[in-house]
Formats: C-alpha cells, structure tokens, sequence
C-alpha cells in the first residue's frame, strides 16, 4: 500500500528550503487574479468560510527549484508557461524548474484545469510565490555577507554583493529545513512581483518543454502506461441509454485464449484479458452474448428545437438594465432571429483510456483527467471507500478539450483493477464507445430580438437561451457522475442536471451578456433540465453558440442600420481593448475585402471571453462555390490581447488551435442520434476538419505586460465561428442560423433567400 506524502513529508526533504503559499477561496473559484502583493505569514488572514489550497515551491539542495501544481498538461504548453513565471520570479533559468503537476499525493488541489483560468489564477499565485521565495533567499544572503539586502542582486541563481562576493541558492538553501515566512522588517515593504521593465523570461517564446518527446514519438501517454503484469481491459456498454443488463452468456468468453477474467457488477460488464487485442476479441463476443432490456426514447432529431423549446427548464435572467426591451422607439426597426447549435462531440484522436492497480487496499489511477482532485473524490464514492485510499496521478491524452470520457475510463479501470488485486490493469474504450458515451457540448437555441434606431444605434437588445448545462463534471456533486456508476446497481440511471444558478457556471450563459453599449438590454437562459443526450463541459462551453448568434445578430442589425459591420461594431463599443482587438484585425485582414459571385468575402466576430477574459476579434475569408454549397475558409486573422503574454508562441499556438477547432464545428460537426442512439459511431458517421482544408491563420498577439495574464486557449472559439457565418452571409447574401454550415443548409439559403441576409420578421416601429 501506498501511504499519502504528506505536507509534512514534503517540508521534511533533505538540504531544501520551502515556501507555501494559498490560493484564496475566491481565486480558487476562477474570478478575477489577485493583483495585490501577497506575504507569506498574511496571506491567509481572511480565509474563514472555507479552507486554502495550499501550492508549493521549493529550492533543493542542487540550487535548482521544484514546482508542484494541481493543473496539469493537456497540449497546451501550461505546465512551460507556469515555470517560466516561477523561473521569473525566482531569477533562475527555466530549465532550472522542474514541474510536478497533477498527482493528487504530490500537489496542491487547485481544482480543474479549465476555462482558461490556470494562467490567471494559479500564474498570478505563483508570482507572489516566488517573489515571496526570492526575497526569503535575499534576505538569507544579507545576513551571511553582512551587506544590506537592498543593495545584493540576483541572476540566474547566484545572490551577488557589490563587492563581487556572491552566495548561489543551494548555499542559502543548506541551512536545514524549515516553512520559512518572508521578510518581516518593519520598514520593510510587501513583496512584490517584479516590474515589468526586470523580466527577462516573462514574454520570451521558451520552447515547450513537452514537445520534443511528442515530436519524436517517446511520449508517455496514458495510453502508453504498461508497468510490470500489466492486464488489459475492455468494458461492453448497452446498446441505448437506459438499457439494463438482464443476462450475460459467460460461455462466449470462457475458452477464448487469455482471459482473466469477466466482471459484472448490475449492469456494468468488463473483461481482462492477458493481451489487448484478447480483450478486444472478447468484448465483441460479449456483446454478442448479453440481453439487455429497456433504453431511453430520444427526442427526433427534427423535432430537437421543439424539444429544447417546450421541456422542463430553471430560468434565470442574467442581466437586465434600461426598460422594457420590446418597446420600440419611434421610427425604429425591429428585427428577430433564432440561432441554433447542434449537440458536438469531443471526437479525440485517441480514445479515453486508463491504467489502475489495487495494492492492500488503495488504489492508484493514471488519467487524463482534468480535475485529478475531483476525480478521486467521484471514485471514492463510486466504489464506497475513502478517498484518502485512492491516489489519481494525471497523465496525457491525445485530445481533451473539456469532460470527454477520461474520468469515466479511470471508474472502468478501477472497477476491473479491484477484480485482479495486485495486477495493473489498463482499459481502453474502443472508437464505437468512444462517440455513443463520452459526454457531448450541450445543442444550445438562442433567439435574439433587437431595435435599431433612426439614428444608426442599437436601442434595444434580448437574448435568450436555451440550452442543458455544461456543469456535469465528476465532483460537482454528491453523485459520482461517472458512467460506470449509474450501471452498478442495474438501473442504469443518470445523474440529474445540475440546478447551480446561472452565475455559478452552468456554462449555458457564459457570453450571453453582449459587450456593447446598450441601453436596454435583457439576457435570459433557461436551463433545459430534460437531458436526452448525455452532455457535459466542451471546449468554450456556451460561449461558442452565444457569440455565434450574437455577432452574427450584430451584422443583421448593421445591414438594417446601412453600416458597415466592423464600424457599426465600433460605434457601440467604449471599451478601449475591445476596440484596438477590432482594429488590429480589420487592418491585418484587409477589411472590408471583395464580396459576390464566387470571389472571397470577409465577416467579422468579436467577444471578450467569459466577459472578464481576453479580447479577441477575428476576421474570416471564405469562398462559397454556388453549384456545390461548399464553404472554404481560406484565412483567418485573429487579434488578441491576453494582457501579460507568459510565452507568445504558446499562446499563438493555442488561439491557432481554437480557430481550427471552431472552424470544424462551423463547417463540419454534429452528432447524429435517432429515438434508439447515437448514431455518430466514427469519424465516418461524425466528419472533422481535415488537413487540406485548415485555413491559414495569422494571429496579432497585443502583450500588455502592465495588465494580468487572461488565458486565451477558448477565447478563439466564438469570435471565429461568427466570422465565417457573416463572410458566408457577405459573399452570398444568404444568411444561415443553424450551425453547421453544410453544402446542403448553403444550397437552401441559396435557393430560399439568395440576396437578402434577414429573413426573419423585420418591421419598422
């Protein structure tokens, strides 16, 4: 059995020094990063209503520096971005800073990776930590030279005095062990991070240290793990949501060269097999082999609008301000729309697997979970044993991008590890499984309303949405939330939908509220509590379909006032980011670029995500063949500012990465279902994007190195997918309001409505 490290095993290591510093209760629910100073024995004097996240760095007897974080790798160069923030502050060269991240033995639970907030909150965190650490060694460097601590200086590692006598930090660090506080002279100041004008790491494009293995195929994937007896497994899923297992013929499998063995457990059935493709034959003849019974009806795919529209929903109005939204002004024209997104699956290149062992007891899992903290708790409950019993150690996947099948694999491994004592298993999901049970992004309706004054202005605007929650994480709640677990007593029954309030981060209204000056405003969600599809959190959540239809509404109302639609933007935005965002990317585009007939048109998006995160605008170009209804997205500039930029080429790389991503749901993505299922069972049934039709992308980075750090990896998302829909509604005149962008959806507008962009009620008051 593996006991838990402790935090006083950690502060017990030989020849270190440590610092430990706490992510306030605020910070650790994702609002804005704290940007006052943080000293080390004050930090958590108002921390009453719940108990700190502890995070830790520490310098080791060699002078280099070990930082351990809760957030975790998922390919997009986190884990390089937050060592050089520590390196920065530490005054030590990067590749001095060696990362643990992600095991829940090791690290501080500083909750999920997600919502692009890890560089925000647990960045700014680590600033103070290392300040904090740094004027520690100063100070201890001061008291051996005998020379003030203001007049020593520090670089890469070596503490210097005017005189040229210098000590380096495993010198300072020698001196035993102990928690130490920082400095504490009466005149002392706080600490503080550096200035901008002292970085020298900070806004550098330092190579991402997880790429050279993936580039050269010696990464260690999850899927990858096979430690010493390893056992593989595979689990045989209903054939519908809400089938219960009734029998099974074990004779199937029982002379079957390999296996282990079967384990059933209500309607959760799994094998083990001495070899993977022995596994894979025996789940194909299991599920030849099994009677099931029952199974959720499914709304008809036709009827999936009617069905959001009219089930059970909470409703909450998000914002209202200035009067009643439907009063039309004298003279104004009022217009309405509907917009819909389709359920979207993850669609990873590599299906969600896990590795597990069960050794006395306790229990250690490898997964690519986001949230490891979380998960351990889930599992905890899942398998009715405590979670100080279970260690969750996170390991990379190809693809996240949100809850897909990751935990709910790690419930499999552990399930089919618990059989076998000992022996490590690891269970993958085939690619089948993989589309029909992995939570999808949630189908999300938006109906906008809006007046657009005599004078050219927005007078009134309503949005309002209907959508399922994208908060079903494991850990959420009492439930597990795990796949497996709503099977282990045969009923097969789902966890319900969260009831959190909108402002808790149900996810359906994140960018519902517009970002313009609006002077009567009225945003609603109703959050659909019938959930016939099982969804969870997916890249961006709501975002994604709230700025769809909310920048593609702008371009309707910029058509109906006579203006262009990049100023009819900028006549309604004071926000100074928001508006040089705008303008960067008009002017790198060429904006308003050529419209008509087959020739390229431009179309313009904007947000700033999440209201409090990065602004981002982008400008697509795309042709449109008439005979076909192919739509080509040829480019896409996309201008950003993220505040402090920690490493420019990640953060390049992560908006080039959204626009892809968002480009292939525009065009190309959604899950097929009929009353019985998923329908979507491969990448045949469920097109992606492919290679030769990735659009060029030229990203204008502005680096703000005065302002906080935003996270940029799901703020491309929105804006792109606006702007392909208004350059298809440029260069054709026909608009489209239900994503995706199919050649058949372009050949309707065509044909239905080939010059005019708004065919939806339009009058004037």
């Amino acid at each position: 059995m593996r006991a838990p490290i402790s935090r006083r095993a950690v502060l017990a290591g030989a020849g270190g020094l440590v610092v430990g510093f706490m992510l306030t209760p605020a910070i650790a629910a994702e609002p804005e990063p704290a940007a006052a100073p943080v000293v080390a024995d004050d930090i958590a004097a108002d921390q009453t209503d719940s108990p700190p996240h502890d995070a830790w760095l520490r310098i080791g007897a060699d002078g280099r520096a070990t930082l351990f974080t809760g957030k975790v790798e998922l390919g997009h160069g986190l884990l390089t971005a937050l060592a050089q923030i520590a390196a920065e502050e530490l005054d030590l060269p990067v590749d001095h800073v060696t990362v643990i991240s992600g095991d829940t033995e090791r690290v501080p639970n500083e909750g999920a990776t997600t919502g692009s907030r890890s560089i925000e909150t647990t960045g700014a965190a680590l600033r103070s930590a290392g300040a904090t650490l740094r004027a520690i060694l100063i100070d201890r460097a001061a008291e051996r030279l005998d020379v003030p601590a203001d007049r020593l200086t520090v670089r890469d590692g070596v503490v210097t005095a005017p005189d040229g006598r210098s000590l380096d930090y495993a010198a300072l660090a020698s001196d035993g062990d102990l928690r130490s506080t920082a400095p504490r002279r009466a005149d002392a100041p706080a600490v503080r991070p550096k200035p901008p004008a002292e970085r020298r790491i900070v806004g550098t494009a330092v190579p991402r240290r997880d790429l050279p293995a993936k580039v050269t195929g010696a990464a260690r994937f999850v899927q990858d793990i096979a430690p010493n007896g390893l056992l593989y497994g595979r689990v045989v899923r209903p054939p519908r949501y809400g089938a219960v297992l009734d029998t099974v013929d074990t004779d199937a499998v029982k002379d079957l060269p390999g296996i282990v063995v079967l384990v059933r457990d209500g309607s959760f059935l799994g094998v083990l097999a001495e070899r993977e493709e022995q596994a894979v034959r025996a789940r194909t003849a299991l599920r030849r082999a099994t009677v099931w019974s029952g199974g959720t009806t499914l709304p008809a795919p036709d009827r999936l609008w009617e069905h959001l529209r009219t089930a059970p929903a909470e409703t909450h109005v998000i914002d209202q301000r200035g009067g009643d939204v439907a009063a039309a002004p004298a003279g104004a024209v009022a217009l309405t729309a509907s917009y819909r997104k389709p359920y979207v699956a993850h669609a990873a290149i590599a299906p969600p697997a896990a590795v597990a062992v069960f050794d006395d007891g306790f229990l250690t899992v490898w997964t690519a979970s986001q949230d490891v903290f979380a998960l351990r708790e889930a599992l905890g409950a899942a398998l009715h044993m405590p979670a100080s019993d279970i260690r969750c150690i996170h390991a990379e996947t190809g693809g996240s991008f949100g809850q897909d099948g990751a935990d709910d694999a790690a419930l499999d491994a552990a399930l089919l590890a618990r059989a076998v004592p000992g022996r490590p298993v690891r269970l993958q999901w085939e690619r089948d499984e993989t589309f029909a049970w992995s939570p999808f992004g949630p189908a999300m309706m938006v109906d906008l309303a809006g007046h657009v004054g005599r004078d050219g202005r927005i007078a009134t605007w309503s949005h309002t949405v209907w959508s399922n929650t994208h908060a079903m994480r494991p850990g959420d709640a009492e439930e597990p939330n795990l796949l497996a677990a709503w099977q282990l007593d045969g009923t097969a029954e789902a966890a319900p939908p969260r009831t959190a309030p909108a402002t808790a981060g149900g996810g359906a209204e994140r960018n519902a509220v517009p970002p313009y000056d609006l002077p009567r405003r009225r945003i609603v969600e109703h959050r659909v509590l019938d959930m016939p599809l099982r969804v969870s959190a997916l890249r961006s959540l709501g975002a994604f379909a709230n700025v769809f239809a909310s920048e593609s509404f702008m371009d309707e109302l910029a058509r109906a006032a006579g203006a262009d639609p990049l100023a009819f933007r900028l006549a309604h935005l004071s926000d100074v980011h928001a508006r040089a965002v705008l303008e960067a990317a008009a002017r790198r585009a060429g904006w308003p670029g050529r419209r008509g007939g087959n020739r390229p048109g431009l179309g313009i998006g904007f947000a700033r995500y999440r209201d409090d995160g990065a602004h981002v605008a982008a400008v697509a170009e795309v042709a449109v063949d008439r005979r076909s209804g192919a739509v080509r997205v040829a480019r896409v500039v996309i201008a950003v500012d993220a505040g402090t930029i920690v490493n420019p080429d990640g953060a390049a790389a992560q908006i080039e990465g959204g626009v892809i991503q968002a480009t292939s749901w525009t065009l190309r993505e959604a899950v097929r279902f009929d009353a019985t299922g998923i329908t979507s069972r491969s990448f045949a049934d469920y097109p992606i994007l492919t290679m030769p039709d990735v659009p060029s992308v030229n990203v204008v980075l502005t680096d703000r190195p005065e302002a906080p750090s935003r996270g940029v990896g799901e703020a491309a998302l929105g804006p792109t997918a606006a702007a392909i829909a208004n350059a298809v509604a440029a260069v054709t005149g026909a608009r489209i309001r239900e994503l995706p962008l199919t050649p058949a959806r372009v050949l309707a507008a065509l044909a239905a409505s080939p010059s005019q962009t708004t065919p939806e009620k339009r009058r004037r008051g």
